[in-house]
């Protein structure tokens, strides 16, 4: 889906300000907007894929007005309804809400370094080979699906090349939609500035994009 967080190459937001290494959070609440995410994440009722969508399907006007963690938690809203863990009456009075059993799948304070240093693998066997070889031009397909999408806007149409192949991976499209893993290869494919831009391009600037094999064509 086109959606408000596919902001590259549009103007009007304001330079990017990077921020110091290693303080990701301004206010406490932040930490725990993190932390119940990745907590309510660990209960397997939904995947990357979906929260990424349900992050990304936010109304216009509230992602852009929200900050990134506010993001993250309206997302985490809309998921724990979707999934039965947090009926409308418990949103609208949370302070009325009778402590839950604990879920067979939560995730205990002793295991969160262990798990998030584990991570999750993404990776999976192919049943035929890549069709694309580094150095191959490729053209990134102008599709507009309704549903998730992690092919940038802004590359859809243009020309790059093929610089990476890194094997097969879970399809993000199906993936979050429940409608399986559907693995495909996952290129990195290199972008000139003025290809995507044109003449008001940064000089020598590109832009490298992960995508997967049936966002391309070749060239």
């Amino acid at each position: 889906m086109n959606g408000p967080h596919d902001l590259g190459g549009q103007m009007g937001f304001g330079p990017v300000a990077p921020e110091p290494e290693g303080q990701p959070f301004h206010a406490a609440w932040e930490a725990r907007a993190l932390a119940l995410t990745l907590a309510a994440g660990a209960l397997g009722r939904w995947s990357i894929d979906e929260s990424r969508h349900a992050r990304e399907s936010l109304p216009p006007a509230v992602y852009l007005g929200s900050s990134y963690f506010q993001i993250w938690i309206l997302a985490l809203e809309a998921l724990l309804t979707r999934h039965g863990l947090l009926t409308p009456a418990e949103h609208a009075a949370p302070e009325s809400v009778e402590p839950a059993a604990p879920h067979p799948r939560r995730l205990a304070g002793s295991a969160v370094a262990s798990v998030l240093a584990a991570g999750t693998d993404y990776a999976r066997p192919l049943d035929a080979p890549p069709r694309f070889r580094p150095g191959d031009r490729v053209r990134a397909r102008n599709i507009h699906p309704r549903g998730h999408t992690r092919l940038p806007r802004y590359v859809r149409g243009h020309i790059g090349t093929i610089e990476a192949v890194h094997g097969g991976f879970i399809f993000p499209d199906t993936h979050a939609h429940g409608a399986g893993e559907a693995p495909q290869p996952l290129y990195t494919v290199v972008f000139d500035g003025a290809a995507l831009w044109g003449p008001d391009a940064e000089p020598g600037s590109s832009v490298s994009v992960d995508a997967w094999e049936s966002y391309l064509e070749p060239a």
